[in-house]
């Protein structure tokens, strides 16, 4: 277990099954890690659940933000303006009464929530979710698994600089290898957006050493063979990430060395967030914990910030026609 204090922030009400699988994950996670503090933001009998099922001496490590409106799934994103657990969520990031923040809840509320409430990097007007998949040849980071559904190149170029950043921080991966997820390895393969993607890519400056190598395909998230980082829109990515859940469903879990992808990280806002699945159950949650827990403790957001800072970044805008601004 990685040490050093850390405070995380839960959305009790964020989930298909909330809040008992989010009580279930939270009781988990600070049995786990001793050096764990959580700010529980939802309803308090929910919060007390977890409070009387701890021994005594970790009762302390609870803290409670009562809270009793929720944006549920079917909800639009702008909802997350409002009064809620995973706008209070956010919101106590950002006072710095936690470091850290974990919702199951809508993503496209969540990604709103934490770019109005943490604000945006420069440069970055889409926020991308970053999955890390467990494949043969060593972990593959994928993105974006759902944080923006538009399939532009310039979003697309900007991501590539953002998982690179990522590997390199996140996972000490060693200039990273960038690939762009398509229908083929040839120049010329996939549909407008990889076309116009893969020159723009090719050229984009990348940080921590790493380089382009291309097109690449399903299969080498998979294998981890020829790319540490793979690039694709938000719809893509968020598909292929619970079709490779489902594959290691089917063939009895991920490969050995690997847990499945249980939770995202949110890059491009200033703070750190985690999101989880939707229909998450108690482990998933857990693994949220622990994922932003781990985050933290590696400074992970406040190094990527620095990283590009200083990124030489190319001007996309005359591809990006117009930029979608948060709702």
């Amino acid at each position: 277990m990685e040490p050093g204090t850390v405070r995380i922030a839960v959305d009790l009400l964020g989930g298909d099954d909330a809040p008992a699988v989010v009580v279930d994950g939270a009781l988990r996670a600070i049995r786990a890690d001793p050096d764990l503090n959580l700010l529980l933001v939802g309803p308090s009998e929910a919060a007390d659940a977890v409070i009387a099922a701890l021994d005594p001496v970790d009762r302390v490590r609870i803290t409670v933000r009562p809270v009793r409106a929720a944006v549920r799934m079917s909800d639009h994103p702008s909802a997350a303006r409002e009064a809620s657990t995973v706008r209070d969520a956010v919101t106590a990031v950002r006072d710095g009464a936690a470091d850290a923040m974990v919702s199951a809840g809508s993503t496209g509320a969540t990604v709103t929530a934490a770019a109005l409430g943490l604000g945006r990097w420069p440069m970055i007007r889409h926020p991308a979710l970053v999955a890390t998949l467990p494949a043969v040849d060593g972990p593959v980071v994928l993105l974006d698994v759902g944080g923006s559904l538009e399939p532009r190149a310039g979003i697309l170029a900007r991501h590539a600089v953002l998982g690179a950043a990522y590997a390199a921080v996140a996972h000490a991966v060693d200039a990273p290898r960038v690939g762009l997820l398509s229908v083929g390895t040839e120049a010329g393969k996939g549909d407008r957006a990889r076309r116009t993607a893969d020159p723009v890519l090719a050229a984009e400056p990348l940080p921590c050493g790493a380089r382009y190598v291309g097109l690449v395909e399903g299969y080498d998230v998979s294998s981890g063979a020829r790319a540490d980082v793979v690039v694709t829109d938000g719809f893509t990515g968020n598909v292929l990430l619970k079709a490779v859940e489902g594959a290691y469903a089917m063939a009895g879990g991920p490969p050995a060395g690997g847990g499945a992808p249980r939770a995202a990280a949110l890059l491009g806002v200033s703070g750190t967030v985690v999101v989880c699945h939707g229909a998450a159950v108690a482990a998933d949650v857990a693994s949220g914990i622990a994922l932003a827990a781990h985050l933290w403790r590696h400074r992970a957001t406040d190094q990527m910030a620095a990283l590009l800072a200083g990124h030489a970044w190319k001007g996309h805008d005359h591809i990006i026609d117009t930029e979608v601004t948060t709702p």
